[in-house]
């Protein structure tokens, strides 16, 4: 599963991460791109279906801060550390010529340019250090006017700063200075970081799913065929139920002479819910067997339950000429059946989406696409997440924004877990 990875950057480090992660399968890329530090909080409203979100400078990591506080988001900041403030100081020596005195540099936390100095003993006393990772709302022609004064002052030569806004004002003053370049491999440590979070914050199923798979009229079929072909029909049906297995993780055990039955947790589950418009299990095994078959899956958080609930899901299998499959959850909420297309109406849809829930574009077919593949049955904010391969708190921002423009309304609550909150169901609005 792919980690969606949303990137607060100035336009030459997107070109750098993008680099990066062409080659890593597990990371897609969401960059957002400012010209200014100020601009990061709105961008951060914009990022909802991500992940996690990755900031490359300090600044707009402390402009967005109150918004990632108050909305509890996965955050991870590009270290500014002694390793950064090493290499700079390599940059100015050896590329720009300088020297490492009568320098006034600008970060987030000063006991790393305090260590960088200690390692490379070099004396303090002619470079001066801004911290600005303790002021309360930070501001850049502050920053800057601390360095001209120590310009103006005659107390420096060069400005070192981690602020692209601050390098570009003190170029407009006619200072000389440089900013920080970030090492590439600070920006890899952060990538790894953000993936780690988000692999820890994808949420986990605690469901057990059971199913029951039986032929239609099995005693009408071995009394008309005879016992052999029914036994080659068992053969394949049982081959055909191995080879799902195989895919989705499951058990399955033959319980009686005329059904089987599946035992699995999440690969199951999630077929399953990919599934409801099309479902091909079904079709595979009446078109191997030119038979109808019926299937009952159950969810529980027991074994015991899920099994109840499969049988539960099986009977209403019965009376129908045509092989039929229905899905009954915790809450004993019958879903299906299964395959037959649920009709809505995808224009009137897609305008609610662009215009009561302020989605873009993509976002809205999305979520339509996200609709039929669901066969447009009731959805939990989990069920989005799993569809986008999102944290579940990105999809309970997106179940906001949908419930706030009237596009869906709230049915009821499931339970998949023994311990926790039930969560909402949703359906559309239409």
């Amino acid at each position: 599963m792919k980690v969606k990875l949303a990137v607060f950057c100035p336009e030459n480090i997107r070109d750098r991460l993008s680099a990066y992660v062409e080659g890593m399968a597990d990371i897609e890329l969401f960059p957002f791109v400012y010209s200014e530090a100020s601009e990061t909080p709105e961008l951060v409203e914009k990022a909802f279906m991500c992940d996690i979100y990755l900031f490359t400078g300090a600044l707009p990591y402390l402009y967005a801060k109150e918004i990632i506080d108050k909305k509890k988001l996965p955050a991870v900041q590009v270290d500014f550390d002694a390793y950064m403030i090493l290499t700079s100081f390599y940059h100015v020596k050896n590329d720009l010529n300088k020297e490492l005195t009568r320098l006034s540099i600008d970060v987030q936390d000063a006991r790393h340019v305090d260590e960088v100095l200690h390692e490379i003993s070099s004396s303090r006393d002619t470079i001066y250090t801004y911290s600005y990772g303790s002021d309360r709302g930070t501001d850049i022609r502050r920053i800057a006017d601390h360095h001209e004064k120590l310009w103006s002052e005659g107390k420096i030569d060069y400005v070192l700063t981690s602020i692209n806004e601050v390098d570009q004002i003190i170029k407009e003053r006619s200072i000389p200075g440089s900013c920080m370049t970030i090492p590439k491999l600070n920006l890899i440590h952060a990538i790894e970081k953000a993936k780690s979070i988000a692999a820890i914050n994808q949420s986990k199923s605690a469901q057990i799913v059971a199913g029951f798979v039986r032929m239609k009229d099995f005693e009408a079929i071995q009394k008309e065929k005879g016992e052999l072909y029914v036994q080659e029909l068992q053969l394949t049906l049982h081959q055909i139920l191995l080879d799902y297995s195989k895919r989705t993780y499951a058990s399955v055990l033959s319980n009686s002479h005329d059904q089987f039955a599946l035992f699995g947790t999440r690969g199951m589950l999630n077929h399953i819910t990919n599934h409801y418009r099309d479902f091909p299990l079904l079709k595979e095994m009446e078109h191997k067997l030119n038979t109808p078959v019926d299937i009952g899956f159950g969810l529980g958080l027991t074994a015991k339950q899920a099994e109840d609930n499969a049988k539960l899901a099986l009977k209403a299998c019965d009376g129908k000429d045509e092989g039929t499959c229905y899905v009954v959850n915790e809450r004993r909420d019958m879903i299906g059946p299964l395959g037959v297309k649920k009709e809505f109406n995808a224009s009137m849809l897609y305008q609610s989406l662009i215009h009561e829930a302020k989605l873009n574009n993509e976002l809205s077919y999305n979520f339509i696409d996200f609709i039929e593949i669901r066969n447009n049955e009731p959805f939990s904010s989990n069920d989005i997440a799993k569809h986008y391969g999102v944290t579940k708190r990105s999809a309970e921002r997106t179940i906001k924004k949908l419930v706030a423009g009237n596009v869906i309304k709230a049915i009821g609550e499931e339970k998949p877990y023994v311990k926790g909150r039930p969560r909402k169901l949703f359906k559309l609005n239409q």
